[in-house]
């Protein structure tokens, strides 16, 4: 005789979390589920159907798409819910499509799945709450936690793009996700040529800034810098309105190149047209007095103009 299978055992074998209410007729698989098999087990108990979930308040809003908060039906989880604008597109949209597709051979706890169990707020708010005070633990627990999704992200070759406060998601206990991959893609060795329309302004590296379209890990880890210095001091490191006052803040903290430090650079059109001073490179210390010195220096490896020396993560 064959043994009831319980609804833990099915919970089991859906990879499905401990919470979650099972129909009646989700209690009926036989033997071992193959991993087709499985996701038409999960497809049948709700999970991915709009129906599933209530859609509440209204999060955020961006270019391509709006946030909600949400609620599953299946495990009265709050769950954040993207709903991306389609326009008159035909199809799926390529935001969409990239944002997905990057994702799909990762899993791991510190990124947040496209449908995902609502964190309770961003870096930026946690910020804002703090009086923008982090404490140096909290620093260091936040860039660790930073450091080791990308590393992950990194290793199976997919870049965010887009690494800013907004988009690092925190939980009560201070645990913290990379989210929204909507500029992610997955990239190859050696890198290819990209887009150089990418990375909100303040956190995106000289390079791209000065119409570079080749760059590969870099980019991220530039971000991780102006990220780790935000929390430390409280402020936006390069807080720049255009692309050219962006510049002006970056070789002011950090010294203009030359063509010793950066050979060619001389012959970029958009370094050539905006004729920046020849600011000497400032002491991060000086910037961030709250660093010791070994945060300085892991800072200043973080923020290399040139980029071709930035540490990884």
């Amino acid at each position: 005789p064959v043994s009831p299978v319980s609804p833990q055992d099915v919970t089991k074998r859906l990879s499905l979390p401990a919470d979650t209410r099972l129909p009646e007729a989700g209690l009926g698989l036989p033997g071992p589920l193959s991993r087709r098999l499985r996701r038409v087990s999960l497809s049948e108990i709700g999970f991915g159907k709009l129906e599933t979930y209530v859609k509440l308040d209204k999060l955020g809003e961006g270019t391509y798409a709006t946030v909600y908060k949400g609620r599953s039906k299946l495990t009265e989880n709050l769950v954040a819910l993207k709903e991306i604008r389609l326009e008159h597109e035909e199809g799926a949209p390529c935001t969409a499509i990239r944002e997905g597709s990057p994702l799909a051979p990762l899993t791991a706890p510190f990124w947040g799945p496209l449908l995902s169990p609502l964190q309770d707020r961003d870096l930026k708010q946690y910020l804002d709450d703090c009086g923008n005070v982090i404490s140096m633990h909290n620093v260091r627990l936040f860039l660790f936690q930073l450091l080791r999704g990308l590393a992950f992200c990194h290793r199976h070759k997919v870049l965010h793009r887009d690494l800013k406060p907004q988009n690092l998601l925190l939980s009560r206990r201070g645990d913290l996700k990379l989210a929204d991959f909507g500029l992610a893609r997955a990239k190859s060795i050696p890198t290819k040529t990209y887009s150089s329309e990418v990375v909100t302004l303040w956190y995106r590296p000289p390079d791209i800034l000065l119409g570079s379209t080749e760059y590969s890990t870099q980019i991220d880890m530039w971000g991780v810098g102006c990220i780790f210095s935000e929390m430390v001091t409280g402020r936006p490191l390069f807080p720049g309105a255009t692309v050219e006052e962006q510049l002006h803040f970056i070789f002011r903290l950090l010294g203009t190149p030359t063509e010793e430090t950066w050979p060619g650079i001389g012959a970029n059109a958009e370094f050539r047209a905006h004729k920046y001073p020849l600011y000497p490179p400032e002491g991060l210390r000086h910037h961030a007095p709250r660093l010791d010195h070994d945060g300085a220096d892991l800072l200043g490896q973080l923020l290399q103009v040139r980029g071709n020396g930035s540490v990884l993560a």
